[in-house]
């Protein structure tokens, strides 16, 4: 497990994080306490939920474990703040993850989404104060696009408040998007890259094939928005070209996909959601076995 420093702070994160959307929503409490037990075991530090997972749920599910486990300072809390990001609701919702989470500090401390609603100086104002205040050790932001970061980060700058030292994007095989102008800014402004759904929420798995019937129970069928992300004619290309490199080599779908999103260039941590402890071992495993040059050149242009 490599540690690296989380934009310009002093803080080390895991090139793995642990991603707790699971929690409280297809995942009950034993299971995710194993989940992060096991997590921590093998080095992982990052763990990353936020107020609207399961509504609440996963923080919840994750406060009581640090209550468990007494285990609060072995790790780099993020949350993130969904809906509205005026100054009350950001006070509000922070309270709120504090209570849930058992904790007077949350160490990363990001808004969900861009809301073109409410100014932009409101928000980072109110990021600014719980930096304060000390109820959050660093902010950041989770689904911006490059230019709403550039301009968060000018807003800071130029009223002296806590900047964004990390942003949380979709990242994966078939969605690169952020390559053109986000990890570009990202690696100029020293902003740390917390990449989520490196297996594109199972589509790389290869459990969904084109023009074919959902399989029931599955994340597209509980979350049926993920179709229109990824079901498209050259998403689905990539993902036989994945497959037939997969049984070349005789390598799984999954080791490839996830060792290629862990070790792509710009990339601080890449966040893992799991249902088991399996899922867990299954990215540790990726990250050892890695990629050879030539590999990764190969699968980034499928």
């Amino acid at each position: 497990m490599e540690y690296r420093r989380l934009g310009q702070t002093n803080t080390e994160i895991s090139s793995i994080g642990l991603g707790c959307v699971t929690f409280g929503r297809e995942i009950d409490q034993q299971t995710a306490f194993a989940i992060m037990d096991r997590a921590l075991e093998h080095g992982i530090n990052l763990f990353d939920t936020a107020e609207a997972y399961a509504s609440g749920a996963s923080e919840d599910t994750i406060g009581q474990w640090f209550t468990d486990r007494q285990s609060r300072h072995k790790v780099v809390l993020a949350t993130k703040v969904a809906g509205a990001q005026t100054r009350a609701h950001i006070f509000a919702s922070a309270e709120d993850s504090l209570r849930r989470l058992r904790t007077d500090c949350i160490d990363l401390f990001k808004v969900h989404n861009w809301d073109p609603e409410v100014p932009l100086t409101e928000t980072i104002e109110a990021l600014n104060t719980l930096v304060e205040q000390g109820k959050a050790r660093h902010v950041g932001c989770s689904n911006y696009d490059a230019e709403q970061l550039a301009t968060a980060l000018v807003t800071a700058d130029d009223n002296g408040w806590a900047r964004m030292q990390a942003t949380e994007p979709n990242y994966n095989l078939v969605v690169r998007d952020i390559e053109e102008a986000l990890l570009p800014l990202c690696a100029k402004q020293q902003i740390g890259v917390i990449s989520y759904s490196p297996l594109g929420a199972g589509f790389l798995t290869g459990k969904y094939h084109r023009n074919a019937e959902v399989p029931t129970g599955t994340r597209f069928d509980v979350i049926p928005g993920h179709q229109d992300i990824y079901f498209k004619d050259k998403y689905f290309d990539i993902v036989e070209s994945l497959r037939a490199k997969a049984s070349e080599l005789d390598r799984s779908m999954i080791e490839l996909a996830l060792a290629w999103a862990i070790g792509q260039p710009g990339i601080t941590s890449v966040l893992i959601g799991a249902r088991d402890i399996e899922q867990v071992d299954q990215a540790f495993a990726a990250e050892a076995a890695g990629l050879s040059d030539e590999l990764r050149t190969e699968l980034s242009y499928f």
